[in-house]
C-alpha cells in the first residue's frame, strides 16, 4: 500500500516518528492534545487518537495520564519498538499471555490432515473453478446447522456469506451497506483493530461508553441519536468481559428498526463460556431483521485458517453478492470443504467441549498465580482472555511487559475518549501448566514493578 493510501490516522503516525527520528520532536517534548491537533489537521480527534495510540503502542510516545502525551524518554539512536498490541506478530511461538490465539497445542492436526486428504484425493475438476462468491454451499450449510443449535439463530445457507477474516466480513458489510459518509457507534473501551478498516471505509467512530451491562445504548441514542450502524460485542463484551444485558438488547434492536440503522454483532469467542447460562445472541432475537452476526473460525480452530463469516438479514441478500461478486469468496476451496467436513462429522463439536475443559483448567492456574503475586482478576464468565486491574499508568506497565516479552495489553489503549478503571488485558489459552502460570506471572511482576 503507498503511504498516500494508507488510512489517515496510519499517515498521521509515520509522519509524527519521522519527526521524532529527525530530530525534530525531542525525547519528553509534550505533543499536542488530541482535540487541538486534530483541528489544525481537519480531521477527527478518534484519527489522531488513533495516531498516537499506534505510536504508544510502538514506544515512540508514552502517556503521562493528564499530563498528556510526550516523546518517549526511552528513545535512542535505534529506538526499541514493542510488538503493536501484542496480538501476533513474526515470532514462530506465541508470545506469553498473546491474545487472539486460540491453545495451538490443543488442536488435532493429524485429524485436520486426514480430512484435508481425503478431500484433495475425491475432489474433481470442477472443484478447481472459484465456486460461489458467498462460499462453498457445504459449509455455508454446516454453518447454518452449527448457529440453530449452538446459539438459536435460525437462518439459510443463502444468508451466510464466507470472508477471509473480521476485516473482510467488515469491509463487505460498509461497501454492500454503503457506509462511507456515516457514523457507527463503537464500544470504549472495544478492539482496536478493526478502527482503522472502518474508518479506511469512510465511517465516523462514535465511541459509547460500556458499564456493568455493556454498551449504554441510552447514552448513545441521546449523544449520537443519527448514528446508521452500531458495531458491538453483546455475548462477551471485549476487553471488559461484560454481557450486553437483556433491556437493553431489546432497546438497541427498537432503535435499529426505527432509525433503519443496522447493528453489527460480533460473536467473537461466545463458544467459551464457564460460568451460568449464556444470554441469547441479538441475531436470535433480531424479528425486526437488523443485525449483521459476525463470526470466525480464528478463536475455536485456529488463526491461519483465515476464514470468518456473515448472517446476514434475507432482505440484504441480494445486495451482498452484488458486493461479493467484486472479488469472489477469498477462503480456497479445499479449505472451505475441509471445514464443512470437519463440522458435519462432529469433530468441531468434540474439539470445542475439550478446549472448554482445558480453558477452565488454565484459567485457574492463571487467576491463582496472579492472586499469589497480588494481583487482582476482574471476574468474567467466559472467553479465552482476562483483565487485572491496577493502579496508575496501565499504558506504561503494558509497554514495559512488552518490552520483557510479554503480550499484555493496556485495557486504556483499546479506549478511544472515555476514562476508566486502568487494567491490563491478557490471554491464558496457551499456558498449558501450572509452573508456567506462575513462571508467566512472576516476569510479569517484575517488568511492571
Amino acid at each position: 500500500m503507498k503511504a498516500k493510501d494508507a488510512p489517515r490516522y496510519q499517515q498521521i503516525a509515520r509522519q509524527l516518528k519521522a519527526a521524532i527520528e529527525q530530530g525534530e520532536l525531542a525525547s519528553g517534548r509534550r505533543l499536542p492534545s488530541s482535540r487541538v491537533y486534530a483541528q489544525e489537521l481537519g480531521v477527527s480527534r478518534v484519527t489522531v487518537e488513533n495516531a498516537y495510540g499506534e505510536l504508544v503502542a510502538q514506544g515512540w510516545l508514552e502517556r503521562r495520564g493528564q499530563a498528556g502525551t510526550f516523546v518517549s524518554d526511552h528513545l535512542t539512536v535505534q529506538p526499541v519498538t514493542a510488538a503493536p498490541l501484542g496480538f501476533g506478530g513474526e515470532q514462530s511461538e506465541p508470545q506469553p499471555f498473546q491474545l487472539g490465539l486460540p491453545a495451538l497445542d490443543l488442536f488435532p492436526r493429524g485429524l485436520w490432515a486426514r480430512v484435508m486428504g481425503r478431500r484433495l484425493r475425491t475432489q474433481t475438476r470442477f472443484d478447481l473453478a472459484l465456486g460461489d462468491v458467498r462460499g462453498e454451499s457445504t459449509l455455508r450449510q454446516a454453518l447454518v446447522e452449527y448457529l440453530r443449535l449452538s446459539r438459536s439463530i435460525e437462518c439459510e445457507a443463502e444468508q451466510v456469506f464466507i470472508t477471509s477474516g473480521y476485516a473482510s466480513s467488515m469491509s463487505l458489510i460498509l461497501q454492500s451497506l454503503g457506509g462511507r459518509g456515516e457514523t457507527m457507534w463503537v464500544e470504549d473501551p472495544g478492539f482496536p483493530l478493526i478502527r482503522p478498516v472502518v474508518e479506511q471505509e469512510g465511517v465516523t467512530l462514535s465511541p459509547v461508553p460500556v458499564d456493568v451491562e455493556g454498551m449504554d445504548v441510552e447514552w448513545a441514542m441521546q449523544q449520537v441519536p443519527d448514528a446508521r450502524f452500531a458495531l458491538l460485542t453483546p455475548a462477551h463484551q471485549s476487553p471488559t468481559g461484560v454481557a450486553l444485558s437483556l433491556p437493553r438488547r431489546r432497546q438497541l434492536l427498537d432503535w435499529a428498526a426505527h432509525h433503519q440503522a443496522w447493528i453489527i454483532e460480533d460473536d467473537y469467542d461466545s463458544e467459551f463460556r464457564y460460568l451460568g447460562k449464556p444470554l441469547p445472541p441479538l441475531k436470535s432475537l433480531d424479528a425486526p431483521q437488523r443485525v449483521i452476526y459476525a463470526g470466525t473460525f480464528s478463536k475455536s480452530l485456529f488463526p491461519a485458517l483465515r476464514t470468518a463469516w456473515l448472517v446476514v438479514p434475507l432482505p440484504l441478500v441480494a445486495e451482498f453478492r452484488r458486493q461479493a461478486q467484486r472479488l469472489a469468496c477469498p477462503v480456497p476451496l479445499l479449505w472451505q470443504q475441509t471445514l464443512a467436513d470437519f463440522m458435519r462429522e462432529g469433530h468441531f463439536w468434540r474439539h470445542l467441549k475439550k478446549m472448554r475443559v482445558h480453558y477452565a483448567q488454565r484459567r485457574r492456574w492463571l487467576e491463582e498465580a496472579l492472586a499469589a503475586n497480588g494481583f487482582q482478576v476482574v471476574e468474567q464468565l467466559g472467553g479465552i482472555q482476562m483483565v487485572v486491574a491496577v493502579e496508575g499508568d496501565d499504558r506504561a506497565m503494558a509497554y514495559q511487559a512488552r518490552c520483557a516479552g510479554l503480550a499484555v495489553q493496556a485495557v486504556n489503549d483499546w479506549r478511544i475518549a472515555n476514562s476508566g478503571q486502568a487494567g491490563l488485558i491478557m490471554s491464558f489459552t496457551n499456558i498449558i501448566s501450572q509452573k508456567m502460570a506462575q513462571q508467566q506471572v512472576a516476569a510479569l511482576k517484575e517488568a511492571i514493578k
